[in-house]
C-alpha cells in the first residue's frame, strides 16, 4: 500500500540508523498525559496486572496512536507499570523495537505482518485464514503471539461522493464500468499509480484497463498528495479517489466507499501483537483485550479516526472517552 509503503521507508531508514548506532532502538516516550481509569463491565474482573512492566508502541499516524493509547489506557488501569512509546516514526522501526522486546505490546494489522514483515509476495484473500498464517509464521521465527483480529480492515479503497454514487448507482469497484470513459477519472498518490498493487492491477483485475481508451485513459488520472485526495475528491475534481477506508475525512466530508467486490486489495484487520513471555506469564492480557478488540469496527475507527484528524481533539482523550462509553472503563 503506497501510504503504508511510504511510512514503512521511512521507518527502515529510522531503524537502520537506530540499530547501527550500536545501542539498540533506543526509543522515547511519546510524551504528555495519559489517564486511567477503573476497569468496568466485561473486564471489571481481569486479574491485575499490578507492578508489570510493559512498553506500548504504535506506528506516527492517527488511527496508531488512538489505539496505543487504548492500550496504555487499558493496562494502566489494570495496575501494568505502562511506558508509553507510541508514536514511533514508521512501520519498521516500530517493529525493530517490539522485535528486540523494547516494546512487548502494539496493535498491528495482519497485511502488513504477512506482506511487509514477513515477506510474502501475494496477500491471503481470506481474513481469517491470513490471521492464522501470520500468527502461526510470527510465533514461530519472532515469538510474538498476534491475538484475534478486529473486523476493522484499513485498507485501500476509492470514494465518491454521494451525488456520484446515486448518479451512476456506485456500489462496488465492478460498477466503475458504468461510468463512461470520460468521466472515470481518479485522484491518486504518484506511486499508486503503475504498481501492480495499486491503481494498474486494480483496474486490470476489474477489466478496465489503465491506458486503454475503452479503459481509464492516463489523461483522466490527477496525481495529488495523500491528504489532499480527500478534498478533491469532494469538490468534484475527480470521479475516484483513492482512499484508506478507515480515515476518519470520510465521514466529515460524506463520502461513500466503493466495495472492493473481487478482494484485489489486501486485508488489513488490526490484531493486538504481545511478546509471548509476557502473554504466558500475564495470559489476561488476551482477556482484557478480547472484548474491546470485537467492538473495533471500520464504522467505529471512522468516527474516532475523525475525532482526532478533523475536530483536532487528543487521541488520549478519544481513546478514553471511548473506552468510557463503551463501558470498559469508569472514572477512578
Amino acid at each position: 500500500m503506497s501510504g503504508r509503503s511510504t511510512r514503512a521507508l521511512a521507518g527502515m531508514a529510522t531503524a537502520v540508523a537506530l540499530l547501527t548506532s550500536g545501542c539498540g532502538i533506543g526509543l522515547g516516550t511519546a510524551g504528555g498525559f495519559v489517564p486511567s481509569g477503573t476497569l468496568a463491565g466485561p473486564v471489571a474482573d481481569t486479574k491485575p496486572l499490578d507492578g508489570v512492566s510493559i512498553g506500548v508502541g504504535s506506528k506516527n499516524f492517527s488511527e496508531q496512536v488512538l489505539l496505543g493509547k487504548m492500550a496504555v489506557i487499558l493496562l494502566k488501569s489494570a495496575g501494568a507499570d505502562v511506558k508509553d512509546l507510541t508514536n514511533i516514526p514508521g512501520s519498521n522501526a516500530a517493529r525493530q523495537a517490539q522485535i528486540q522486546d523494547e516494546i512487548q505490546v502494539m496493535w498491528e494489522y495482519t497485511g502488513t505482518g504477512w506482506l511487509t514483515y514477513l515477506g510474502h509476495d501475494k496477500p491471503i484473500p481470506d481474513e481469517q485464514k491470513q490471521y492464522v498464517a501470520v500468527r502461526d509464521e510470527d510465533e514461530r521465527k519472532n515469538h510474538l503471539a498476534w491475538l484475534p483480529p478486529a473486523a476493522m480492515n484499513n485498507t485501500y479503497s476509492f470514494a465518491v461522493t454521494e451525488e456520484t454514487q446515486k448518479k451512476y448507482g456506485l456500489k462496488s469497484f465492478s460498477d466503475i464500468a458504468k461510468v463512461p470513459v470520460k468521466d472515470r477519472t481518479f485522484c491518486i498518490e504518484s506511486e499508486f499509480t503503475d504498481r501492480p498493487d495499486g491503481l494498474k492491477g486494480m483496474l486490470a483485475k476489474y477489466g478496465i484497463p489503465l491506458g486503454k481508451p475503452d479503459g481509464v485513459p492516463r489523461d483522466n488520472l490527477k496525481t495529488l498528495q495523500t491528504g489532499a485526495i480527500y478534498d478533491a475528491t469532494a469538490k468534484g475534481q475527480c470521479t475516484f479517489g483513492e482512499v484508506f477506508t478507515t480515515d476518519g475525512r470520510i465521514v466529515n466530508l460524506h463520502l461513500k466507499v466503493l466495495e472492493d467486490d473481487k478482494l484485489f486489495f489486501p486485508l488489513y484487520n488490526v490484531s493486538l501483537v504481545v511478546r509471548d513471555k509476557l502473554l504466558k506469564a500475564h495470559p489476561q492480557i488476551a482477556a482484557l483485550f478480547a472484548p474491546i478488540t470485537k467492538k473495533l469496527t471500520n464504522d467505529v475507527l471512522l468516527k474516532l479516526n475523525a475525532k482526532i484528524d478533523v475536530d483536532g481533539e487528543d487521541p488520549s482523550d478519544v481513546a478514553y472517552g471511548w473506552l468510557k462509553q463503551e463501558g470498559f472503563l469508569k472514572d477512578s
